[in-house]
């Protein structure tokens, strides 16, 4: 697949960029996806309407500085979007959309911010490959899945972030960041529709 090329190239400069880079900052925190767009809510012209609800979610991520302002990062993130599809007359259909992120961003610091400390306002952009599994089903809660497709597709994130006072080698870390889905999601074709979303992130960076 086509969209597989500037994906493994941006993964790549991720992880080339560590050569001649400083030491690497590693991560973990909890994020909060909400959804925008179509993914958020959309009708059809049979009368269905789409819908899906915010998700907490789970990110990892390796920082490795190449100078002052700039650091490449591996970005792994993880949720799982419950929705539904209701339609007049009909039963409703719960969902879920679970997508597993493998990401490479560019991290540019801004102002004071110092990318080989891991300090200040940090500007991010990236793209990465998003490995979803999307699931349909009459039963709930315990959400028994009658019909499941796997689906990969390229994603684009873009956002901002910021990297506070520590202790020792810990920094607390806070980030809003935008994703929107690049390929497969043409609905007129059979595709699912594109997981657009905002993800707000707080952890601690070490």
């Amino acid at each position: 697949m086509k969209f597989w090329i500037p994906a493994a190239t941006t993964l790549a400069l991720a992880m080339g960029g560590p050569l001649a880079a400083q030491e690497p900052h590693f991560g973990i925190g909890v994020t909060v996806g909400v959804p925008t767009g179509a993914f958020n809510s959309t009708t059809y012209g049979s009368g269905l309407r789409e819908s899906h609800e915010a998700a907490l979610g789970l990110q990892f991520t390796a920082s490795f500085p190449v100078d002052r302002s700039l650091a490449w990062r591996l970005n792994l993130s993880g949720q799982t979007f419950s929705g539904h599809l209701d339609e007049p007359g009909q039963a409703r259909i719960n969902t879920q959309d679970s997508m597993f992120s493998i990401g490479g961003d560019a991290q540019i610091f801004v102002g004071g911010g110092n990318a080989q400390r891991h300090l200040g306002t940090y500007l991010i952009g990236g793209l990465a490959l998003d490995l979803e599994r999307v699931s349909d089903s009459y039963d709930d809660p315990s959400f028994y899945a009658d019909e499941v497709t796997n689906k990969s597709r390229l994603g684009l994130n873009v956002g901002i972030g910021h990297s506070m006072r520590y202790v020792g080698r810990w920094r607390w870390n806070f980030e809003a960041t935008y994703h929107k889905t690049l390929t497969g999601h043409d609905t007129g074709a059979g595709d699912l529709p594109a997981a657009d979303f905002i993800r707000l992130g707080a952890g601690v960076t070490f």
